[in-house]
Order: structure tokens, then C-alpha cells, then sequence
């Protein structure tokens, strides 16, 4: 560590970044964000003046580079992920890599033999499982509350990229990683996997562009989107303690009208659970007819946050990295591994050749 009283933070990319990593991790006792760079200079230069952040890297190499950034946080484009974690895990830095982990099975098998290699703490963000409620729902599932799992339902609904005025970016490209399959699908993917304990066998998906072009930032005219704004997925999962001949949908869209969703629900043998955006817990045993709130602690969310399950789940993701760094620890309990990175990359992979070719697809 950088010294023994804090833990150095670079940020590498500026944009989501600037409303969720940074003031969640200038919200944590014991750290500091010590640097940060972006696509442009200009632009890290505005977000460090915002912030107070003293030093603005020339790029993401510089960062890495730097004796005082004990973890580099990526929230760059999916595309280069691998690059900038290999950089950064060979120079023995901790990493906190965005999802999707990377643009395929092959990048994050690479990712996570080197990470082990290195041994470091590295994890991916998936923050909604330092949600309140979702902590409580898999223990509620692990302790029987609703028996053996039959079926889970993932909904997620938001208009953020419905209007065909807003402009082409990085996310409109799929040859960047760009996409709601692997923005929001990788959530989906892991909150199944680490609620039930259950690897996915099989997946099938249905992938839609219905924006299909959008403007230049500079104005000079429109361009091809070649990414998914909508994703539609079935799933069947292997058997487990909870699970036997489970199945599971995800209907995720950004380009739905209508109130935000974030919903988790999962039916059993003797009733259900539903976690929601607002961060409730509700539970409806087999035969009631209606939702029963499940008393959970309120989440915190640190200041300069917007509202939302995001940055809820952050507060407190950001909170246990820096603890576990301030510790030695290079594990978080609960926390995304690489490993599951790699394992939900692999359910990515198979979910766009479902898509391709019109028929379900296994996991290996």
C-alpha cells in the first residue's frame, strides 16, 4: 500500500465514474482518489478540479505507472479492459474492472489466470450485491424460506437511450463493447448465478436495435448504431442445492417508456421473493396472494450520488474494497471474483450466438 494511513485510488475513465466511483470512494474512511484520466485531458481536468483530485494523468498508462495509486478502477469501455488490467495487475496493483469483463470468454481467461498470477485483489462491479436487499433475499433462499427454486424473473426498464436525439458514443458501437446485453445482461447473469449458486447450462436470447442510428456529437450528420438497446433472455440453469429444472427470463431494455425497473424475483416450491429499484424486500409464501415487506436495514448512499440501486449498491461495495485493502485482504466477501466475471462472460458469449443463429445455446 501507498502508506499506511490511506489507499490510493485511480480512476481510469471520467464519465459514469464521476456520479458513482469517485464520490463512493471519497465517501470511504481511509482513501483517497489520488489521480484520474479520461478519453480527453480536458475533460479529467474538469472532473479533478470538481473533485479536488491532485494529480490528472496523461493516460491510463501514466496512472498505472504511479507508486501512489494503489487500485486502479476501470470504467472505460469494455474493449479495453483486458489491456489496461494486464498493465496494471503486472505492475501488482489491485483492480476493480467494470462489467462486462471483457469482449470475450478468451480476454477474460487471460484476465483471470493473470490476476491469479499476480495475487491481488481484483474484482468486477458488481455492486447490486452490496445491496441490503439482495443480500437478505440469498439468504432467505439459502436458509429454505421459499423452498426449491422453479423460476426467476429479471426486469429491467429504463427510456435512457430511447430517444433517437441523443448521440452517438463508444456505447452505440458493439465493436467497443457497447450494448444492454453486456451493460445490464452481466447483471442479470451474475445476480442469478450468486443468488442461487447455480451456474447457467443454457441461455436463449433475442437481441434488438431499435434505434438504429444517432447523431454525431459534432454534428455532421447520423451514424450506424451496431449495438443491442433492448435484450430479451431465457434461461435454464444446472442443478444445485436450490435449484433442479430451474428456469429464468430477462427482459432488459433502455429504451422503454415508463418507471424505472430494477427487479430481482424468485419463485419456489413454497412461495417467492421480489427485491426492487427502491431497495425493498418483499416476500409472498405459497398461498398468500399478496407481498409481504421484509424488514432490512435502509442502504446508505454517499454524497454527490444520484438515487438508484447503482449507487446504493457502490456506497457500500467501495466501503468493503478499501476495508479489505487497509486489511491485506485480497479477497471481499460476497464480491465478484474474476472468476465470475469469466463465468458470466462465458453466458454473454453463448447468449449472442443464440442470437445469431435463432436457437438455444450451452455453456461449456
Amino acid at each position: 500500500m501507498s502508506d499506511a494511513k490511506s489507499i490510493g485510488i485511480g480512476i481510469v475513465g471520467a464519465g459514469f465514474a464521476r456520479t458513482t466511483q469517485i464520490p463512493g470512494f471519497r465517501n470511504c474512511k481511509g482513501a483517497r482518489v489520488v489521480a484520474v484520466t479520461s478519453r480527453t485531458r480536458e475533460h479529467a481536468e474538469r472532473v479533478a478540479k470538481e473533485f479536488g483530485i491532485d494529480h490528472v494523468a496523461a493516460d491510463w498508462r501514466a496512472l498505472v505507472q504511479r507508486d501512489d495509486v494503489d487500485l486502479v478502477s476501470l470504467v472505460t469501455p469494455p474493449a479495453t479492459h483486458m489491456e489496461i488490467t494486464l498493465a496494471a495487475l503486472e505492475r501488482g496493483k489491485a483492480v476493480l474492472c467494470e462489467k462486462p469483463m471483457a469482449m470475450h470468454a478468451d480476454e477474460a481467461r487471460r484476465m483471470t489466470d493473470k490476476a491469479r498470477e499476480a495475487g491481488v485483489l481484483a474484482l468486477i462491479d458488481h455492486e447490486l450485491r452490496f445491496l441490503n436487499s439482495r443480500r437478505k433475499m440469498r439468504e432467505m433462499l439459502h436458509s429454505g424460506a421459499i423452498g426449491s427454486v422453479r423460476h426467476c424473473n429479471y426486469l429491467f426498464r429504463s427510456d435512457d437511450r430511447g430517444s433517437p436525439e441523443r448521440t452517438w458514443n463508444w456505447w452505440s458501437n458493439a465493436a467497443m463493447g457497447g450494448g444492454t446485453l453486456g451493460a445490464i445482461g452481466s447483471h442479470a447473469i451474475d445476480s442469478f448465478r450468486w443468488l442461487l449458486g447455480a451456474e447457467v447450462s443454457e441461455v436463449f436470447a433475442v437481441l434488438s436495435t431499435h434505434v438504429d442510428e444517432r447523431p454525431e456529437k459534432s454534428g455532421g450528420g447520423m451514424r450506424r448504431v451496431t449495438s443491442d438497446d433492448d435484450a430479451k433472455l431465457m434461461f435454464r440453469f444446472a442443478d444445485s442445492a436450490l435449484t433442479g429444472g430451474t428456469t429464468g427470463i430477462a427482459s432488459l431494455s433502455l429504451v422503454e417508456s415508463g418507471e424505472r425497473e430494477n427487479k430481482l424475483e424468485v419463485y419456489g416450491s413454497t412461495g417467492a421473493l421480489m427485491a426492487t429499484e427502491s431497495g425493498k424486500l418483499w416476500h409472498s409464501p405459497a398461498g398468500a396472494g399478496s407481498w409481504r415487506p421484509v424488514d432490512i436495514d435502509p442502504d446508505p448512499i454517499a454524497p454527490g450520488m444520484r438515487e438508484g440501486s447503482w449507487s446504493r449498491g457502490f456506497t457500500a461495495f467501495s466501503s468493503a474494497i478499501v476495508v479489505a485493502l487497509k486489511a491485506g485482504m485480497t479477497t471481499v466477501e460476497g464480491a465478484a471474483t474474476f472468476e465470475d466475471g469469466y463465468r458470466t462472460q462465458l453466458v454473454l458469449d453463448a447468449a449472442r450466438m443464440s442470437n445469431k443463429r435463432g436457437c438455444w445455446a450451452n455453456i461449456d
